[in-house]
């Protein structure tokens, strides 16, 4: 059982991987199509993780309209001193004050708590004024509704003004910022890694597997396999260059070969090395697919395959950066957290 990790610069200890409860409920097309895990499947899922330590379960009020919160809900009924429960509002109805407090008092009733461990915005409310959304997020913090607070999908300057205003009046600071960050999509490694490494707000990955393509089943020259989301859900998702998806692909498939690991497995553990990374949100439609990716954790890559991992998977990087990543005198002053932006 790997050890639990400080979220951020905070006291709330999370494990390395977090099960995403997208699968529970299976309403709409979009959500139908992630899964459709029923109470007792839950049940299941969330015993086998709590077995090996993975204690942080994530949903959301979007996910199947509030049925993942509700199967999620019933499915930790009995233990919920045993886990810790993140969700996620806003992105239907926005964050204003009026929303929230709506927000947060129905998702208590289809999660059957009295507290969510970790709340967070799941994205960037413009209309809504900072100092609104702090105040009210203060506000169910001290009624004890919401223990810590984080944010989704938020671009720097959004992140950086809301810890500046809350370390100004007093209010809650985001802990966590759940964010995209894959082999095949390291956008977060220019500006958002370097933020939440200076500001202690920690990272909670979302589709660690770049949205089902570093599963192992997508192949050079080959149709997506019957089964794969990727027919009902790709263009929802995050874009992935072919070129890239399978220079990543070749070098997992030669990890894989050296280590006796799978090709998800591999992709998983290379995250859970990364700075700022707390969590690692896996998913599962079923307890089979559940315990491959258990197999991530306990286990370390050798430098030399995190260091084919990075290879593979860097892109040049995009301005103001490239001249940090091309030019000796840039680098000296302004080192990357990461050792991936190599010079070409």
């Amino acid at each position: 059982m790997e050890p639990l990790r400080s979220l951020g610069r905070s006291g709330l200890r999370v494990p390395a991987l977090g099960f995403g409860a997208g699968t529970f409920g299976g309403r709409g097309e979009l959500f139908g199509a992630w899964g459709s895990t029923d109470v007792a499947q839950a049940r299941e899922i969330v015993a086998r993780c709590v077995a090996a330590g993975v204690t942080l379960f994530d949903t959301a009020d979007v996910y199947s309209d509030g049925a993942s919160e509700e199967v999620l809900g019933a499915a930790v009924k009995g233990r919920r001193d045993e886990v810790l429960i993140s969700t996620k509002a806003g992105l239907a109805g926005g964050t204003s004050r009026s929303a929230l407090l709506t927000a947060v008092d129905k998702a208590l009733t289809r999660l059957d708590t009295d507290h969510i461990d970790l709340f967070h915005l799941h994205a960037l409310d413009a209309a809504t004024p900072a100092e609104e959304v702090l105040s009210t997020l203060d506000d169910l913090v001290r009624a004890g509704k919401v223990r810590y607070v984080g944010v989704s999908n938020f671009p720097g300057w959004a992140l950086q003004r809301s810890l500046d205003l809350a370390d100004r009046h007093g209010w809650p600071r985001y802990v966590s910022h759940q964010v995209y960050y894959s082999l095949v999509g390291r956008d977060y490694e220019w500006d958002l890694m370097p933020l939440g490494a200076a500001e202690g707000v920690g990272a909670m990955v979302w589709s660690p597997l770049g949205w089902g393509r570093l599963t192992g089943r997508i192949r050079r020259d080959a149709p997506i396999p019957p089964g794969s989301r990727l027919h009902a859900t790709a263009a929802a998702g995050p874009p992935v260059a072919d070129d890239l998806l399978f220079a990543v692909v070749d070098a997992l498939d030669q990890v894989a070969a050296e280590t006796g690991r799978s090709v998800p497995q591999i992709a998983l553990n290379w995250l859970t090395t990364r700075p700022t990374v707390g969590s690692v949100i896996i998913g599962a439609r079923d307890v089979v697919q559940l315990e491959q990716n258990l197999g991530a954790v306990g286990w370390t890559l050798e430098p030399e395959h995190l260091a084919l991992l990075d290879r593979a998977s860097h892109r040049p990087a995009p301005y103001p950066h490239f001249p940090y990543e091309r030019q000796e005198a840039f680098a000296a002053l302004n080192p990357p957290l990461v050792g991936t932006r190599e010079r070409r």
